[in-house]
């Protein structure tokens, strides 16, 4: 998957979040060396990444990592989550609309996890914005901003991961945003252009970007369930076993 270098963390609890990302990676290596883990089958990345390899461990037996458990916002009003704030898990996303990959998990993975864990009680998801892709990807970041600001920014992304196109082809200049807009569900649209224009929608997504990039987020998609990082569009299997995991993890610890 195309990536970009990533940037230094600014404080120490950035330090800290980023540090226990690359900890559980360099535990998936390790694994991997001494031979305890088996690769589950998926597409490489577009840069020729590897599928990411499941640990076979008990994750309810380690103590959960806090920073990594902190970013998970947990805010009610947050338009384009989707679960009980108060649900035990929490599945951060960092993605971009551009991203066939991301696609393939929104169209492919997300709906089952929606059915099975959120509309249960148990799973919380959060959209973060990581636009990597040029342009076009800022400019659909920023319309996702837009109808989430006139509470449709879950029928956007419905729309606009519903098929796979072209990078950077004008599948998201403005005029075709404004028309999935329109097809979302969205009522002003002249709010809605504003509201794409607006430094709040950069800040917005700049907070997003920010907060990946010190995690050492450096393609799309990744994601975080609760502690345990997940890299690439994997089997839906990876993550409902990763689901299920934090779900016992939180109850072991008293979440």
């Amino acid at each position: 998957m195309p990536s970009m270098p990533s940037m230094p963390a600014t404080s120490s609890t950035s330090t800290r979040r980023r540090r226990g990302v690359l900890a559980a990676v360099a535990v998936l290596v390790l694994a991997l060396v001494l031979g305890l883990v088996s690769a589950l089958g998926g597409a490489p990345g577009p840069g020729g990444e590897e599928p990411a390899a499941r640990v076979d461990t008990p994750q309810d037996t380690a103590p959960p990592d806090e920073d990594l458990l902190a970013l998970a916002r947990r805010d009610d009003g947050d338009p384009k989550a989707l679960g009980s704030p108060d649900a035990p898990v929490v599945l951060i996303e960092y993605a971009d609309f551009q991203c066939p990959f991301c696609g393939k998990f929104a169209r492919d993975t997300e709906p089952e996890l929606i059915e099975k864990y959120v509309e249960s009680g148990v799973l919380r998801i959060e959209w973060r914005d990581f636009p990597i892709f040029g342009e076009e990807s800022e400019n659909a970041a920023r319309a996702g901003y837009a109808a989430g600001r006139q509470g449709r920014f879950r029928e956007f992304h419905r729309i606009a991961y519903g098929e796979e196109g072209e990078m950077n082809s004008g599948r998201f200049a403005e005029d075709e945003l404004v028309r999935m807009a329109r097809e979302a569900g969205v009522k002003d649209l002249d709010e809605f252009r504003s509201d794409m224009g607006s430094d709040a929608a950069g800040e917005a997504i700049e907070r997003d970007t920010r907060e990946g990039y010190e995690l050492g987020v450096t393609s799309t998609p990744a994601f975080l369930v609760n502690d345990r990082p997940i890299l690439g569009a994997q089997p839906t299997e990876v993550f409902t076993d990763a689901i299920e995991d934090a779900e016992k993890a939180a109850e072991a610890h008293g979440r």
